[in-house]
């Protein structure tokens, strides 16, 4: 019996390789189609390789055949979207997009955390373009949205999984690692003052997870996908062993130290209601405490994680 066919659509950084690795795993072959640009050498060895920008039609034209499955984990755009649609329609069993929540953050109106019946509704205005990063935050936001509608006129079934941040071992954003260069210094960890937005993020593992369950449950439809707990940034820095210093936000942001000192302070964060993702879809995660140890020792390395104070702070 022929092995079912999965294209992965990007995947060369986070949550990417891990994701080839489940597909080989869970008994599909993989193709891979990127522009061979970021990392090419990470993805496993058994994983096909087209080469090609997914904003160049014909380029990912030279991806043939049907596919039993579509993970696409780099589709930014609505024009992106509508080329894709155009393309794999009538090919694919089952697509799976990777989304993000800040569908929600451009929306007026939803409160914390965000349902999937929020993404309803009157949108944001553009903030002023000299507001770099409000600008590029909302954009983002906004492009996410029309990705998102553009392949819900494709010709094979959807699902969407909206993320909010990803906490991974492989993040190419090193967040955690910038705490951590703090606390190893013995420097406290700069936060701006005032108030924080909850944290509730998601595992990378338990993402990868999510993507394997949204292809084996076959239902179409968008789910927020989410750690089910709600932290502050004082439990989480307390968790790493750190000190805080708060200072005000606009001098952090003069100095140009945010958002890199505490990207955990981002006010374009979301927070997602997991609710309707483990009822249909049977998502689970894994515990905030545990997960946040695998990531520590991984960072750390296993003689420092054992006897540093980031173990000792975190057991609490």
């Amino acid at each position: 019996m022929a092995a079912r066919r999965a294209l992965l659509i990007g995947g060369t950084r986070n949550l990417g390789p891990d994701i080839a690795t489940a597909l080989l795993e869970a008994g599909y072959s993989v193709t891979a189609f990127h522009r061979g640009v970021t990392n090419p050498e990470i993805l496993p060895a058994a994983v096909e390789r087209v080469y090609g920008d997914r904003s160049d039609e014909a380029a990912l034209a030279r991806v043939r055949g049907d596919f039993d499955a579509v993970v696409d984990t780099t589709l930014y755009t609505g024009a992106d979207g509508e080329k894709t649609a155009r393309t794999l329609g009538g090919r694919v069993g089952r697509y799976v997009m990777l989304s993000t929540g800040q569908v929600y953050l451009v929306r007026v109106g939803p409160a914390r955390p965000f349902r999937e019946e929020d993404y309803d509704g009157p949108l944001m205005q553009a903030p002023p373009a000299e507001n770099a990063f409000d600008f590029e935050n909302w954009s983002y936001g906004i492009h996410k949205r029309e990705a998102e509608d553009a392949l819900r006129g494709a010709d094979f079934p959807l699902t969407v999984l909206r993320l909010p941040m990803v906490n991974s071992e492989r993040d190419h954003h090193h967040r955690l690692r910038r705490y951590l260069g703090r606390v190893r210094a013995g420097l406290p960890v700069l936060i701006p003052d005032g108030p924080h937005l909850p944290l509730r993020h998601i595992y990378g593992k338990d993402a990868v997870r999510a993507v394997l369950r949204a292809l084996e449950a076959n239902i179409d439809g968008a789910f927020n996908a989410g750690q089910d707990e709600t932290v502050t940034i004082d439990e989480f820095l307390g968790k790493i062993g750190a000190t805080v210093r708060r200072e005000p936000a606009a001098e952090l942001w003069a100095k140009g130290l945010l958002p890199d000192c505490s990207p955990f302070s981002e006010p374009w964060m979301s927070s997602l209601d997991n609710s309707l993702g483990k009822k249909v879809l049977g998502l689970r995660y894994t515990p905030f405490d545990e997960y946040l140890q695998a990531l520590l020792r991984q960072a750390l390395g296993e003689e420092e994680f054992g006897g540093g104070a980031a173990n000792r702070e975190s057991r609490r």
